[in-house]
């Protein structure tokens, strides 16, 4: 059995170091050499933060709570609802400040204008086809799995439109991999763990509302391919990032729906989570410049956590971790 106390520790004291005062937070403390990172305050820092802090139960209350609330408010356009940072799609950006509201219970204060023309059935289904799942699905995925995400926690889409979202997907699920939009695979030039990573940002809108996956026993195969091939060794599992939130949320939530190659899933599974964590706990975070970065610590904290889920008695810790994907889509 391994503790997570130390990283419990360690992440809340990295969060305290991005705090700026009056509820806001940094993404980065320290530049790099391009010279091209947001110091001050910012939607992901901001997100972050709390993501991180319900993540290890030390989510704000009292008078931080509300100021970080407001600050979170703040952010959003007053034109168009939407929520801006430079270095992802506006729709990304606007779902992950969305997602971090519903942490408080709170929506935005304006409804979300800038995303009207996604939120009939129609402009949803014009989304998804035009992403582009053959060269690159990972990046696209984030908006086709945002506008879910952000329309549904605002309560701006019905349950018809639902429906159809989620219709599209399994219509146009690969029959080969589990994954991604059918011949996109064999037929793009993205590689296979791109596919994965951006379908992981459409299972957890479809484990969030609790839809069956098309074809679980050929994801647990794509994962098991991956795990010995493009993400075997320390080529991952040596990053801090989202690739390994993305290929064990989609390994384990694949477990269960289907018992196909349980026991090497779930083997796999811990081999990886043992050897991540390890390395984890291991870094020195007041230098490490991926943990320096608050929506990369997110991921990985979201990583840790669905491994103590997924591995009971694995890992153990004196407060529990959570998961914000078990309560909400979207990181």
């Amino acid at each position: 059995m391994m503790n997570l106390d130390s990283l419990t520790q360690k992440f809340s004291e990295i969060v305290a170091s991005h705090e700026l005062g009056d509820g806001k937070y940094a993404r980065w403390i320290w530049q790099n050499k391009a010279g091209d990172r947001d110091l001050g305050n910012n939607e992901y820092g901001c997100a972050d933060a709390m993501n991180i802090l319900y993540t290890i139960g030390q989510f704000p209350t009292g008078e931080k709570r509300e100021a970080c609330l407001k600050a979170l408010l703040d952010l959003q356009n007053r034109v168009t609802g939407l929520f801006h940072e430079r270095t992802h799609h506006h729709i990304h950006t606007t779902a992950h400040c969305v997602a971090a509201l519903e942490l408080f219970d709170a929506k935005p204060r304006k409804p979300i204008t800038g995303l009207k023309q996604y939120q009939t059935i129609e402009g949803m289904q014009a989304l998804l086809e035009g992403l582009r799942w053959k060269t690159d699905p990972w990046r696209d995925s984030h908006e086709g799995a945002g506008v879910y995400a952000a329309s549904v926690l605002t309560g701006e889409v019905d349950l018809e439109w639902q429906r159809a979202y989620f219709k599209w997907l399994w219509d146009h699920t690969d029959p080969d991999y589990g994954m991604s939009y059918a011949g996109t695979i064999d037929g793009g030039t993205a590689p296979l763990c791109h596919h994965m990573a951006g379908w992981f940002h459409f299972t957890f809108n479809t484990e969030y509302a609790r839809k069956p996956m098309r074809y679980p026993d050929k994801l647990i195969d794509s994962c098991l391919k991956l795990r010995e091939g493009e993400l075997a060794g320390t080529k991952k599992g040596r990053s801090a990032g989202f690739m390994e939130i993305d290929w064990i949320f989609c390994t384990t939530r694949a477990m269960r729906q289907t018992a196909h190659r349980r026991d090497e899933a779930m083997q796999a599974v811990l081999d990886f989570g043992r050897d991540y964590v390890a390395w984890l706990d291991s870094l020195d975070y007041r230098t490490h410049d991926g943990l320096n970065d608050l929506h990369c610590l997110f991921g990985v904290s979201c990583a840790v956590a669905e491994l103590q889920r997924a591995l009971p008695g694995e890992f153990e810790s004196t407060v529990p971790w959570k998961l914000v994907l078990d309560r909400r889509p979207f990181i």
